[in-house]
């Protein structure tokens, strides 16, 4: 019997067309197996595409699962913002629960087109030993005197992780050479699935850092926009002491690449400034829609 999905490309963590990072939606999922989901997210090409699909119970309104070309992912934060923008256009709502392989997600609707994702504080890992940092340093392009000394290298996250890399001067993100291959051989020997190199000095008016991120373990070789990695961000600003009262900022991404984006970091924190949760909010457009049978 044939069946029909609905496909979308929307544009996450910006408000303007071509630019941030480019994401699939599906709609009607449950209709698809594992490997049609993985062979559609393959023909769309995108980094990541989310298949959105029926609830399977009354504490959510749907269920989600992300696909890069490659490999299934538990949580993707620009595709998350792009099911909600696909959504939010046919029934607008303050508020949406999906489901997904790592629990439930809320999702608020805000003024401007804006949506925030709020998700529990992700654990803090190890900081890399010397031989591992000088080992990503040089496939990455870099020295040692690119570094930000108030911001030692750490591998942050559980399911999906990431290595921080704080550089003293947003010129050093234009200096990366990346050394692609080595740097996905690299990431099963550290325990870190990409590299989110971020800079405070030079960053763009109204923001607090720009960043570049690699991951060719995951088949992407740098990605435009990283709302996940900005999110642990926050949690790692937060352990060292490095946020505002707030704990509210933006960060920049994407403009290497041509497709500049900016993502919105709130920091939950209990008493003792230990953070609890992160929200990530952004803008997102749909560029277009077609129907796909299967």
């Amino acid at each position: 019997m044939t069946r029909s999905v609905e496909i979308f490309q929307v544009d996450a963590f910006t408000h303007e067309r071509f630019s941030g990072n480019p994401a699939g939606v599906v709609l009607g999922a449950e209709m698809l197996s594992d490997g049609e989901m993985q062979l559609i997210a393959r023909e769309l090409n995108n980094g990541d595409t989310a298949f959105v699909g029926a609830p399977q119970g009354e504490d959510h309104d749907f269920t989600v699962r992300f696909f890069t070309p490659h490999k299934e992912m538990p949580f993707v934060g620009h595709a998350t913002l792009a099911a909600h923008a696909v959504l939010h256009a046919r029934d607008p709502r303050p508020l949406r629960r999906q489901l997904g392989r790592n629990g439930i997600i809320e999702v608020r609707a805000l003024d401007g087109g804006r949506f925030s994702i709020r998700a529990p504080a992700t654990p803090l890992g190890r900081r890399p030993d010397a031989e591992e940092c000088a080992d990503v340093l040089h496939n990455l392009g870099l020295e040692a005197r690119h570094l930000d000394p108030a911001c030692p290298m750490q591998i942050v996250g559980s399911a999906s992780t990431r290595l921080l890399i704080g550089l003293a001067h947003v010129e050093g993100l234009a200096g990366v050479t990346p050394r692609l291959s080595e740097l996905a051989q690299l990431s099963s020997r550290i325990g870190a699935q990409g590299y989110f190199l971020f800079a405070r000095q030079g960053a763009p008016e109204g923001c607090l850092t720009e960043s570049r991120m690699f991951c060719p373990a995951l088949g992407i070789n740098e990605d435009p926009a990283s709302g996940n990695a900005h999110g642990m961000l926050g949690c790692y600003f937060a352990a060292l002491g490095q946020l505002s009262a707030s704990g509210r900022f933006t960060g920049a991404q994407g403009r290497f690449m041509k497709r500049p984006s900016r993502i919105d970091v709130e920091v939950e924190r209990d008493a003792n400034g230990v953070a609890t949760a992160t929200s990530i909010a952004g803008g997102a457009v749909v560029l277009f829609q077609a129907r796909m049978s299967i």
